[in-house]
């Protein structure tokens, strides 16, 4: 059987938002999703769709 734990949800956030102001909407967008700890021990970066910029944008985990 397999350790607890190993698996985490993490918040993956755009980067872009933050900063722009010529967005679609206003916002941030978000993205839950999982990791294993263990294997990726350091901070998440995903280039995911932003719904707010309209865009393809790096979304980088936050705490």
């Amino acid at each position: 059987m397999a350790k607890p734990g190993a698996r985490i949800i993490i918040t993956l956030e755009c980067t872009e938002c933050r900063t722009n102001t010529a967005k679609r909407r206003p916002g941030v967008s978000r993205y839950t999703t999982t990791k294993n700890k263990r294997n990726t021990t350091g901070r998440m970066e995903l280039k995911k769709f932003c719904p707010n910029c309209n865009k393809h944008t790096v979304h980088k985990e936050t705490k």
